[in-house]
């Protein structure tokens, strides 16, 4: 991809909820201050909390918040994807992932903006340069997460620390040469899926350390599942590679 890339002038911060009433009255406002060219699109999987409806009074009250309303939990991937579109078919120069509860501080999102000057993807970093940058979480979780990254970057190659960190901005060409419709995965594998593809195809990753801070409010929607796409996806996707189906 060529190094020249165009000013950064509209930025999406995706986040998607479900049941996340009480943190997202609170971290909306939060992303806002960051950044005047900041707008918050809130993807929410039919939260009977009333996730949505507050999202819906908030948005009435200000131009720069946005909702996608979906029936259902259909899960991260595809409320990530869902976001993307959305920023495609809008002016939208770069799309961030962020959780809603609070484990991505969003006072990191200025270090993202300035990091993607010279990158087409900034992943935030909970173990870049063997660093463990995590806050709270019991140690059986983090370790099974530092080896999942370990693990993902053997099997694929992939030249990051944090493979399966949530906390990530995207250039609007990345999503645009990324073929949306073919990216299946959900949890950790959808991360590891959409760093792997753009890699593939030549963009630059830019990795810059962040403070992961587990949730306080609600409830984790970590799942065996989850764990289980992420152990044979990252073999899928050196497949696809080397038969050049991906």
């Amino acid at each position: 991809m060529p190094d020249e890339r165009p000013p950064i002038q509209h930025v999406l911060v995706i986040v998607p909820t479900y049941n996340e009433h009480d943190n997202v009255s609170r971290i909306v406002p939060l992303i806002l201050e960051q950044d005047s060219r900041v707008d918050v699109l809130i993807v929410d999987d039919g939260s009977p909390d009333g996730t949505g409806k507050l999202v819906a009074e908030m948005a009435a009250a200000d131009p720069r918040i946005h909702l996608v309303e979906r029936e259902s939990k259909m899960g991260l991937g595809t409320a990530y994807l869902a976001g993307f579109k959305w920023a495609l078919e809008r002016d939208f120069d770069v799309a961030f992932e962020m959780d809603a509860d609070f484990s991505h501080d969003p006072k990191h999102i200025p270090q993202f903006l300035r990091a993607i000057d010279d990158a087409d993807i900034v992943l935030g970093s909970r173990y870049q340069d063997g660093r463990v940058t995590v806050v709270n979480w019991p140690i059986g979780r983090l370790v099974m997460s530092y080896l999942a990254n370990i693990y993902a970057r053997a099997v694929t190659r992939l030249p990051v620390f944090d493979a399966t960190g949530g906390f990530k901005a995207f250039r609007r060409k990345v999503l645009e040469t990324i073929d949306l419709n073919a990216v299946h995965s959900n949890g950790y594998a959808f991360q590891i899926e959409m760093s792997y593809r753009a890699w593939k195809r030549g963009f630059k990753i830019k990795e810059i350390p962040i403070v992961f801070h587990d949730r306080t409010l609600g409830e984790s929607k970590m799942s065996k599942q989850i764990v289980r796409e992420a152990i044979w996806m990252v073999w899928r996707l050196r497949w696809h590679a080397i038969t050049g189906r991906l």
